[in-house]
């Protein structure tokens, strides 16, 4: 069987025995967890003693975990197994270091696949590694703060209406996605302030491309116009989104959980909960001016382009 490795970690700024009793105990999982997220009507069942735990769902399939040891304030082991889409079998650990008052946390997993998808290691890989970061980040807002700031709305289905745009395109890695994209819209905001006349008052992110092998992603960086100009500025690109028919994911809260809402439309496609339109790459919408990106408040609507 194809064995896969992932490993992940985060500083949480609270003492190592409170981050230990909210990992102890399943229960909390619930509140933190990022495939639940996803699907908030999943049914979960949690055992009496909060050691054991199984979900069911339509979207984030079906599994079961099970506590096998624990360390106080220093580690939680545990044995994972999903049922649904596929079945297999994890080793996960969470290993806590206290350091004076805050606690690093560290979450590991050892696993495998179905042989026939040897193929999909590394991306399936990144694919978790991606939900571990999304998760510790979940975690440390609700040991932080008693709650997390990252909130679904399924909006469903709406009219698109056409958007010519003025926008950077660029290629870059997942991690420096954030400081990338705050810089091309800086350029973009410069040169909007200078042709105001220009705006139709959007602002949005266009994915061309996610490279989940190499961890890269291609997008635009835009800005709505009701008309474009004869002469930009170079590195500049023009384009358009014509009229469409979308669905819509919104996510409330600060952008680094954006994440969140990306991983939900993802799993809902592959779920075949709707047909995107091949020919219009998805793109998130701000909602609000995303000036401070660490805002509770911020709105991002995530749109996929369907037929009908």
């Amino acid at each position: 069987m194809p064995k896969t490795h992932v490993a992940r970690r985060i500083v949480i700024n609270a003492p190592v025995a409170k981050v230990f009793e909210i990992m102890s105990n399943l229960n909390f999982w619930q509140a933190w967890s990022p495939w639940l997220i996803m699907e908030p009507e999943c049914k979960v069942t949690v055992r009496q003693d909060n050691k054991y735990y199984e979900w069911e769902g339509k979207r984030i399939g079906s599994g079961n975990m099970l506590i096998t040891s624990e360390k106080e304030n220093e580690s939680v082991a545990m044995d994972l197994v999903f049922l649904k889409p596929w079945k297999s079998k994890s080793k996960v650990r969470f290993e806590l270091k206290p350091q004076a008052d805050v606690t690093e946390v560290n979450w590991y997993m050892e696993g495998s696949l179905p042989f026939f998808m040897f193929w999909m290691i590394t991306m399936m890989e990144n694919f978790i590694g991606m939900d571990f970061d999304r998760g510790l980040n979940l975690l440390k807002e609700y040991v932080e703060d008693g709650e997390v700031h990252s909130k679904l709305e399924f909006k469903g289905t709406s009219d698109f209406a056409h958007t010519k745009y003025v926008g950077i395109k660029s290629t870059c890695s997942m991690s420096e996605l954030s400081e990338k994209m705050s810089q091309d819209f800086g350029r973009l905001g410069e040169w909007m302030t200078q042709n105001a006349e220009l705006s139709d008052g959007k602002m949005f992110s266009i994915y061309h491309k996610w490279d989940m092998a190499k961890g890269t992603a291609v997008y635009t960086a835009a800005l709505g116009a009701n008309r474009i100009p004869d002469n930009l500025p170079m590195g500049f690109v023009t384009g358009e989104i014509p009229a469409t028919k979308i669905i819509t994911i919104r996510h409330i809260g600060p952008y680094h959980h954006l994440g969140n809402a990306w991983s939900t439309a993802f799993s809902m496609h592959r779920g075949k909960e709707f047909k995107p339109k091949k020919s219009i790459p998805p793109f998130e919408l701000y909602v609000n001016t995303p000036m401070d990106t660490d805002s509770k408040a911020l709105i991002t609507d995530i749109n996929f382009a369907i037929n009908g």
